[in-house]
């Protein structure tokens, strides 16, 4: 039997770039939470088959068989929408441990304001150019994280005069929003416009749709007379795209998400 709770990183998973954030959180993870075993768990199927990776579901049965009774499921997600919600459904119907599900990056409306700071730091200033955040948005009108989404966007607008949010899919409509940017801004007016992406990892959506060189936000966006850019990042693998994980006050709000979840659990 092992006395503390298992804790278990459920991820949608990662093939390339994500695979430096994820070993990133597990160090700061296994600091911080010395005394307890820590699991990764993946939902996407597609990228599974490509890596081997397990999933969720094999994840809390392998946490079971090991002897732990309780666990907390950190969901690696930034917004509260469908893919939360099949966590919570998959935990929810594993009856062989105790679980608690803990709150994506911005769960609360405080968490929202609390990110949107962190990643000010990187706007471009007033006068200077403006700033479009890229959020990954949903299809689904369906989908409960449209409310997040819809007022992350009304949020950046009414605290920022440069600022301004749109999404891959769904809302806000990135065609309707690089409209309105653009009959805000007179041709001889439009200079500088950074692409801030809202996601954990910048991978294919970053280096596809958003910065790529064919049918990208991108492309949209200098047809409009923009000069584009996106925060980099140097490693020791060279430069790449700047994503969520690399704040350090992001991965400590996913501790702290853990921390949270734990003191949720009831004690045996």
């Amino acid at each position: 039997m092992q006395e503390k709770p298992a804790i278990i990183i459920a991820a949608f998973g990662s093939s390339r770039r994500g695979r430096k954030a994820f070993s990133t959180l597990q160090e700061l993870a296994l600091k911080r939470f010395n005394c307890h075993r820590l699991y990764w768990g993946y939902t996407s199927e597609i990228i599974r088959r490509k890596t081997g990776d397990p999933s969720l579901t094999g994840i809390l049965e392998e946490a079971a068989k090991a002897g732990h009774s309780q666990a907390v499921v950190l969901p690696l997600q930034i917004f509260p929408g469908s893919e939360y919600q099949r966590i919570c459904d998959i935990v929810d119907g594993f009856s062989s441990l105790q679980a608690v599900v803990g709150e994506t990056l911005l769960h609360r409306w405080s968490f929202v304001k609390e990110v949107v700071d962190i990643v000010s730091r990187d706007f471009i200033a007033e006068g200077e150019g403006i700033n479009l955040l890229a959020l990954h948005g949903t299809r689904m009108a369906s989908d409960p994280a449209n409310i997040v989404y819809l007022g992350l966007s009304q949020l950046v607008r009414a605290l920022y005069s440069n600022v301004w949010a749109a999404s891959l899919e769904g809302v806000p409509d990135h065609r309707a929003v690089m409209a309105e940017i653009g009959a805000s801004y007179a041709a001889g007016d439009r200079r500088r416009i950074r692409i801030i992406p809202m996601m954990y990892i910048a991978g294919l959506h970053v280096e596809d749709d958003l910065m790529g060189e064919e049918e990208s936000w991108k492309c949209r966006l200098e047809d409009q007379g923009w000069s584009v850019e996106c925060p980099n990042l140097e490693t020791g693998d060279g430069s790449c795209y700047k994503s969520l994980a690399a704040y350090p006050d992001i991965q400590e709000f996913f501790l702290q998400r853990i921390d949270s979840a734990l003191q949720r659990l009831p004690r045996l």
